[in-house]
């Protein structure tokens, strides 16, 4: 090879790739078309609506509504201050069951709702929230401070994909 022959194939190279992603390589061919604006807000505005629901649900039914609102797939996951709580759906829904008979009355309350779509099936869902835990006995507890999540929509009810909370200290 001479010494012309490296650089040479240095810049077809280069050019090579700036090529796929301007002619819509396999990146570009998945990605979604961008929403426009009154399609965002309508997926913003069911999303939050979607938000206040959940804690409606949860208030009124105890922790047994999670299972309505965790999506029971593998892809699900929830975190909570730092750890994961549930790796799946499955172990969501084992862990709501043992929550449910240990703690039968929770008023969820959301404030300071962000949502954020990504596509018409996905958007990034965030709140402040209130959540007062009360077992059997009567004894309450009061956890407050940030949740975040992915919603996603599928056949016509949207869905937790996976959930974060952060309680203040």
């Amino acid at each position: 090879m001479s010494r012309h022959t490296l650089p040479l194939l240095a810049l077809l190279a280069a050019l090579g790739v700036a090529g796929c992603g301007a002619h819509g390589g396999p990146s570009a061919a998945s990605a979604p078309p961008p929403l426009t604006p009154e399609a965002r807000r309508a997926v913003e505005d069911s999303a939050r609506k979607f938000l206040e629901d959940v804690a409606t649900a949860v208030t009124a039914e105890g922790p047994i509504a999670w299972r309505h609102e965790f999506a029971n797939r593998p892809e699900f996951f929830m975190a909570s201050d730092g750890g994961l709580v549930f790796s799946d759906g499955a172990a969501a829904a084992r862990g709501i069951d043992a929550l449910a008979a240990n703690l039968p009355k929770i008023s969820l309350t959301f404030s300071d709702l962000r949502v954020d779509a990504l596509t018409p099936e996905l958007a990034v869902v965030a709140a402040s929230y209130a959540e007062v835990q009360e077992d059997g006995k009567g004894l309450s507890n009061t956890d407050r401070g940030y949740f975040t999540g992915l919603a996603e929509l599928s056949a016509g009810h949207w869905q937790l994909r996976n959930a974060h909370w952060s309680s203040h200290p």
